[in-house]
């Protein structure tokens, strides 16, 4: 505080109680009194007693104020961390959340290679098993002779049939059974086969089409079984 105003203050105090003071002085006072032992006998000790009444006053209020400050600064500077905490674990999980769903998102999209190659894989699948065997007439188990449907007699076609001609004939001449190698061989050759049919889409009738296609379907799938 400006000691200026203390001054004037403490002034005003001493004018206040200094008469009093002075008669209780010259009456000798009240008795024992209380707090501070006694009240001032003279003016002059009055005025001490208010100059340190108002000093105490002054630091006491001091104190508070320094306690409210110190108080305010800690609330404060918690209530920054708080925020700055918060603000961290909000953009960790975030981030956290992000990752999550593009390892998700990586998991579950399939190249475009992979999908087509499961497309033909399932249209395999259902054509295998919806397939009819051929019969004897077709394909004979004893000799392995195959009787292709006249579409696929062309002359163009030539080389794909003693492909498979020679592949079944071995298959007869061992009972039935195949080596793995033989299996893919056979499947490898019809594959080739249907390839060369499909280039001539449109240009033979539909139904001749149709006819060709599912005897080389079932003619692959003969390799599952046994020729007996």
């Amino acid at each position: 505080m400006d000691m200026r105003i203390v001054a004037v203050v403490c002034t005003g105090f001493i004018v206040s109680i200094a008469e009093p003071l002075s008669v209780f002085a010259q009456g000798g006072g009240y008795g024992g009194g209380y707090r501070r032992g006694g009240y001032a006998s003279t003016a002059g000790q009055a005025a001490a007693y208010g100059m340190s009444e108002v000093i105490r006053a002054q630091g006491y209020a001091n104190m508070q104020n320094s306690a409210a400050a110190k108080n305010w600064e800690q609330a404060k500077t918690m209530e920054i961390q708080n925020r700055e905490l918060w603000t961290n674990t909000y953009f960790k999980m975030r981030e956290e959340n992000s990752n999550a769903r593009k390892k998700e998102q990586t998991r579950n999209v399939l190249t475009d290679a992979e999908k087509e190659a499961n497309h033909d894989r399932m249209i395999r699948v259902a054509k295998m098993s919806s397939t009819p065997r051929l019969r004897s007439t077709q394909l004979d188990p004893v000799t392995g002779h195959i009787e292709y449907p006249l579409i696929l007699t062309d002359d163009r076609y030539a080389s794909y049939r003693e492909k498979l001609d020679a592949l079944f004939s071995e298959r007869a001449i061992s009972g039935g059974s195949l080596q793995y190698s033989q299996y893919l061989a056979i499947q490898n050759a019809v594959q080739q086969f249907i390839d060369a049919l499909k280039s001539q889409v449109g240009k033979v009738p539909a139904g001749d089409y149709g006819s060709a296609r599912t005897f080389l379907n079932s003619l692959a799938r003969e390799t599952k079984y046994s020729s007996g």
